[in-house]
């Protein structure tokens, strides 16, 4: 099962524009955010996550919401979170 798992930017990658540093369960990841064209991005904003890519931005309340859902289907959530961890994206 693949799932859209929602993080917070905690820094846009200065010399590569479509990458922001993404905090996701306390594990920090690159993610590509240039399907959000024309969205703008700053750090403290809340995406949806999927395979390494944000699908869009989404306001802190929902993102809360999200994660308590993931964190109750149990393992699917729990081994989207160890891909994440043991991914090389910096």
């Amino acid at each position: 099962m693949c799932l859209g798992i929602p993080g917070e930017v905690v820094e846009l990658v200065a010399d590569q524009p479509d990458l922001a540093r993404v905090s996701v369960g306390g594990v920090r990841r690159a993610v590509n955010i240039a399907l959000l064209e024309g969205e703008e991005v700053a750090p403290g904003d809340w995406i949806l996550i999927h395979v390494g890519f944000a699908l869009s931005r989404i306001d802190e309340a929902e993102a809360r919401a999200a994660m308590e859902f993931l964190e109750g289907i149990g393992q699917a959530y729990e081994d989207e979170m160890d891909a994440l961890r043991e991914s090389g994206i910096g």
